[in-house]
């Protein structure tokens, strides 16, 4: 700032006083990302997440899970939570991922994300008949006697979630999905607490019979 201009606004209480509340004399507050990258989020895929997921997000088995048509506020989220931090362990504490995001950028994480998010998840089915009226009661109704609210009432009927609040379930591997009820349960996932609540009143029947019931929802 000009010293003559400060000079005077010091002289002035009242002056100075406006000029700071009025923003005037505050930083510039950081920049919003820039607009997504498809093509830049579609190299990264084709680099770094390919070898699990599957170039498109649509992983071979449920070991990995299925990334495409995901909504990109929820992926960028779990991928800044992968990311180590000095002196702090990352939301999301898994060595695999969290040395796939160390050379990402902030906006690689934003590109990588509404790519995948752009791409058609092939679609999954239940596998186990005996266990499906189960998982559809769990699903879509609860478990009233447990405390258990039905998932239907987060993530939608379809199982298609929210974007930014809620992610998509329908068609994910029943593998996938039950191993990270059991991770919410046991609090090795530790990144939301209410799934933390929900997982611990669940048995492992029932787990994997709302597991298997989400792989059919389309």
């Amino acid at each position: 700032m000009n010293r003559g201009v400060w000079k005077s606004l010091a002289a002035t209480p009242l002056a100075l006083a406006c000029f700071l509340l009025s923003g005037a004399g505050q930083a510039a507050e950081p920049q919003a990302p820039a607009k997504p990258d498809l093509n830049r989020g579609q190299a990264i895929a084709s680099q770094v997440c390919a070898a699990c997921h599957a170039a498109d997000g649509n992983s071979t088995g449920g070991a990995y899970p299925k990334l495409a048509g995901q909504h990109a506020e929820y992926l960028y989220k779990q991928l800044t939570e992968f990311k180590a931090q000095p002196g702090k362990t990352p939301a999301r504490n898994n060595a695999i991922m969290a040395g796939m995001v160390a050379a990402l950028s902030d906006q690689d994480m934003h590109n990588v994300a509404a790519y995948f998010a752009s791409q058609t998840m092939k679609p999954g089915a239940a596998r186990d008949k005996d266990t499906v009226p189960l998982g559809q009661k769990i699903y879509r109704g609860g478990l009233a006697e447990k405390g258990v609210p039905a998932c239907a009432s987060c993530h939608g009927p379809t199982g298609a979630g929210m974007p930014s609040q809620y992610p998509r379930l329908s068609g994910q591997w029943a593998e996938y999905t039950a191993s990270q009820l059991v991770a919410f349960r046991d609090e090795v996932r530790k990144n939301n607490a209410p799934m933390h609540t929900v997982a611990s009143r669940l048995s492992d029947k029932e787990i994997k019979a709302v597991a298997d019931y989400i792989a059919g929802l389309r």
